[in-house]
């Protein structure tokens, strides 16, 4: 909601200092981060700082200090300088005095009432205005509890705040009763000042020498002062139903208990190393044994057995690996897990691409994976009931969350559900990622990628309720042919893998399309599309799905088999270009296909345009048929690209004959295997067509046909999409 003191401030900051800080703000009555960076640069120009930036950091610390150690109505310097000051007081909720310039008493009395908020005024009395609570005063930082915070955090916050403002590198946290980052970083200071550590050498890291102290301050009934505090504000930061305290009760003990079995520590009731770890890093005590391990190396009878010895039951292996450049053992090998099983270990499947930021996942690559990731679970062997963990391996952020992992859990979620639920679906990332995609609905367990501390979504979030395992260090074990490094996750029980696995799909070639599956497959192609935004009677374009459907997988089964087979081609990948293609057709594409034949019949030009159902051009499928012809992947006469008639020729064929256009893309995707050659933009080689290409093959296949830049690669999510969809129905019938 606007507020009209805080729009004043912005047209303050722009009028005054538009000019000169490098920035305006816009003047909408709310404030943002802009309005604080815009403040924040204004007293740096008002300070002479030069370079002047949105960070608040040392030098504009320093400065200040050196300049204005207290500001009051005595010594502030300026009436702009007040300005500053009272712009930023209404931009965080108090009263400013009207930004006059007057360091009034208005100003007076919310300065104090923000030092009280901020649970530092028994340090810095008064009204005046010191630098780091300036700091605290030109950010977004809530001072009050917002979104139904806790007032127990925000009563451990103020503590913190007021304990340990003293200190060099100790600066105002929030005390909006929420756990966040900066509460998580000033435990750990908190507790290193505690242990003795001095200005400099405290740094908020869980470093060597913390760990070490900590092994020190064991607690335990009877125990007070302010490691008990620390300790209880720990518990309660973790979601711990306890009191924020000083002394260690029976109760704090029952409840520390509780937390032990719960993160699957030894149950001792004492506030020892190991609790002390998990409660104030992800990680932990990374010297714990763990029960399960995860890893990018096949497992061989002798690294089982080192497995074994050192005390692991779950191993997580990788369904797909989406290279074939790089770490050649990280998919399941053959044989692999009949080996597993063979040495008493049991194992759990792990699904992961690319994924390593946001814009890896949404709805359709939700979607896509899943179905990818059911194709590979089966073809490995996986029994139903199986729980698939579907990987978020980067450090999203919690709109990031919001705005592409949850629709990505959707999708897959949609998709698991329209193969029967026959796979569980589980989620690895960091804590926030897997707590909200669970809230969500959208997982069943969580195995949780802690090792990564640092990560914005691990840092200051509890372990998730439905963690299954916890991921807290590499390590080497195992020596000769029995060594292997892998990452150790504590096992909670929650999930437990497979401990017998069916026999693995053989790679087979594709086979006519079982009678039983075909309707089942439109069904399945159907809802998919209608997912992504085309409806089954064709919307705004001319022809119905199931019109797409029977000329593109149906009619043609026995020329698209054949064309596999000869090709070493998956029948999915013919399919789902002719067939994405085809439900793209519009009037505008009828017209344009017109005015091709009219231009020629009338002048003998030909007017170049994508045609047929396979929307091909005539120089695309020139060029294509053309290699294949050169390779003796085909027969025929060669199309002279130059010449308008030999072009029409090969684009009315396009336009008049479905198993031409069928037989074109499969041209085209072989000649696009290797690079396009002789076309008017180069890619990389791939390996030659063979059955077994890796999904990122497979989507520069179908990416490929589309085109190149930013449209076709996102547009290659829904194809990938589908694709799934379409092999799935085509590997039940070649392994039937």
């Amino acid at each position: 909601m606007a507020d009209d003191m805080v729009l004043r401030a912005q047209r303050f900051v722009n009028e005054t200092y538009g000019d000169v800080i490098g920035m305006t703000v816009t003047e909408d009555g709310v404030t943002g981060w802009n309005t604080m960076y815009a403040l924040t640069r204004a007293l740096q120009y008002e300070l002479g700082i030069t370079a002047l930036s949105n960070n608040f950091g040392p030098t504009t610390l320093s400065v200040l200090g050196s300049k204005y150690p207290t500001l009051n109505a005595s010594t502030v310097p300026s009436a702009d300088f007040c300005r500053i000051i009272q712009s930023g007081l209404y931009c965080k909720g108090y009263d400013g005095g009207e930004i006059d310039g007057t360091y009034n008493s208005r100003v007076e009395s919310a300065m104090a009432k923000l030092k009280a908020n901020m649970g530092v005024d028994a340090t810095f009395p008064g009204s005046d205005l010191t630098p780091k609570v300036f700091k605290g005063l030109l950010n977004m930082d809530a001072y009050v509890t917002v979104n139904s915070g806790s007032e127990t955090i925000r009563s451990i916050q103020q503590w913190l705040n007021g304990q340990y403002i003293g200190r060099q590198d100790f600066f105002i946290i929030p005390c909006d009763g929420h756990h966040s980052r900066d509460v998580a970083k000033s435990m750990l200071f908190a507790v290193q000042y505690a242990l003795g550590m001095a200005d400099g050498v405290a740094n908020g890291v869980f470093g060597p020498g913390t760990r070490a102290g900590l092994k020190e301050h064991t607690l335990a009934t009877g125990s007070s002062g302010v490691w008990v505090q620390l300790f209880s504000a720990a518990m309660v930061l973790n979601q711990r139903p306890v009191s924020f305290t000083g002394s260690y009760t029976s109760a704090l003990a029952s409840a520390v208990s509780d937390f032990q079995s719960f993160a699957k520590l030894p149950v001792t009731g004492r506030g020892d190393f190991s609790t002390w770890a998990s409660l104030l890093v992800s990680y932990g005590d990374q010297e714990r044994a763990g029960s399960a391990c995860d890893g990018v190396t096949r497992i061989t009878d002798a690294r089982a057995r080192a497995l074994k010895a050192a005390g692991i039951t779950y191993v997580g292996r990788y369904l797909i690996n989406p290279s074939t450049k790089s770490l050649p053992e990280k998919e399941i090998q053959p044989g692999e897990l009949q080996t597993i099983a063979d040495n008493g270990l049991r194992c759990f499947p792990i699904y992961q691409t690319y994924g390593r930021d946001a814009s890896g996942f949404s709805y359709a690559a939700g979607r896509s994976d899943a179905q990818a990731a059911v194709n590979a679970a089966l073809d490995h062997g996986f029994k139903s009931g199986t729980r698939i963990f579907f990987a978020v391996d980067f450090d999203a952020l919690d709109y990031q969350v919001t705005d592409n992992v949850l629709p990505h859990f959707k999708g897959i979620q949609d998709a698991i559900a329209d193969d029967g639920n026959r796979y569980r679906i589980g989620v690895y990332g960091p804590r926030n990622v897997c707590t909200r995609v669970a809230e969500a609905g959208h997982s069943t367990a969580s195995f949780v990628s802690d090792m990564s501390s640092g990560f914005s979504g691990n840092f200051g979030y509890p372990l998730p309720p439905d963690w299954a395992y916890d991921q807290i260090v590499t390590r080497d074990i195992g020596s000769g042919d029995g060594a292997i490094n892998i990452d150790i996750d504590v096992a909670s029980g929650r999930d437990t893998g497979q401990g017998s696995f069916d026999a693995p799909r053989a790679l087979k070639a594709d086979t006519l399309l079982r009678s039983d599956v075909v309707s089942s497959m439109e069904t399945d192609v159907g809802k998919y599309m209608e997912s992504i935004g085309f409806p089954l009677d064709g919307g705004t374009k001319t022809y119905q799905h199931w019109k797409c459907f029977q000329s593109t997988v149906v009619d043609h089964d026995a020329l698209i088999t054949e064309l596999s087979q000869r090709y070493n081609m998956r029948k999915a990948l013919i399919q789902a270009s002719a067939y994405w293609e085809m439900r793209h057709i519009g009037i505008e594409d009828e017209s344009k296909d017109a005015l091709v034949i009219t231009t020629y019949n009338t002048t003998g030009k030909f007017v170049e345009s994508s045609t047929g159902i396979g929307q091909c051009r005539g120089i695309t499928a020139a060029w294509a048929w053309n290699y294949c012809i050169s390779r003796g992947y085909t027969t025929g006469s060669v199309t002279d690209p130059g010449s308008d008639d030999a072009l029409y020729s090969i684009w009315k064929k396009l336009y008049d004959s479905e198993e031409f256009d069928l037989r074109t893309v499969c041209m085209v995707h072989l000649w696009d295997s290797e690079g396009k050659p002789g076309g008017d933009h180069d890619e990389n080689p791939l390996r030659s067509m063979r059955l077994d290409y890796t999904q990122s093959e497979i989507f520069e296949i179908l990416r490929r046909y589309q085109g190149f830049g930013d449209q076709a690669e996102a547009d290659n999510v829904y194809r990938m999409g589908l694709y799934q969809i379409m092999e799935k129905y085509n590997s039940i019938s070649r392994n039937s």
